[in-house]
């Protein structure tokens, strides 16, 4: 798996395998499941785009009128457009407020796995909607990752 992440253009072929890696990051406040999960999925060729930018700065804006924020937001809805698998991880000791956007934008969509374990503080909502629009949810670590390496095409 090559792991892909901002400000890095995404560069793929058609033929490309993508993952996006959604989920908790708040500034840090969530373990790197992200790298945690690249690292589980190794064997598979494809291409992992991680928003968990390494030079994040707390200081800019979040404004559109700021262009390194709306670089990493264009960045990541992009990427999100592009995947084939949308790989979302709500870790219970974050709010996740991005993540929650982004299922709202990407639930209908065909593409959604949702990792929530319980404690998460809206995992009631994720549970209904993830119902509604048949977005496979697990609550534990070791069938998310099962849910995602099946769910990658071939």
């Amino acid at each position: 798996m090559r792991i892909v992440k901002p400000p890095a253009p995404i560069q793929v072929r058609a033929a490309d395998r993508v993952v996006f890696l959604a989920g908790s990051i708040e500034m840090g406040a969530a373990e790197d499941w992200q790298a945690r999960l690249a690292a589980e999925l190794r064997d598979i060729d494809a291409i992992a785009l991680n928003p968990r930018r390494d030079e994040w700065d707390a200081s800019w804006r979040q404004s559109i009128d700021e262009p390194k924020f709306r670089e990493q937001v264009e960045w990541e809805l992009a990427g999100l457009e592009r995947a084939d698998v949308v790989a979302m991880w709500f870790a219970p000791e974050t709010k996740a407020p991005i993540t929650l956007l982004e299922l709202g934008l990407h639930a209908r969509g065909g593409k959604v796995i949702v990792g929530c374990p319980h404690g998460f503080w809206r995992r009631g909502n994720l549970e209904v909607v993830c119902a509604r629009y048949g977005v496979p949810l697990v609550a534990a670590w070791a069938p998310f990752v099962a849910a995602v390496r099946a769910k990658v095409p071939k």
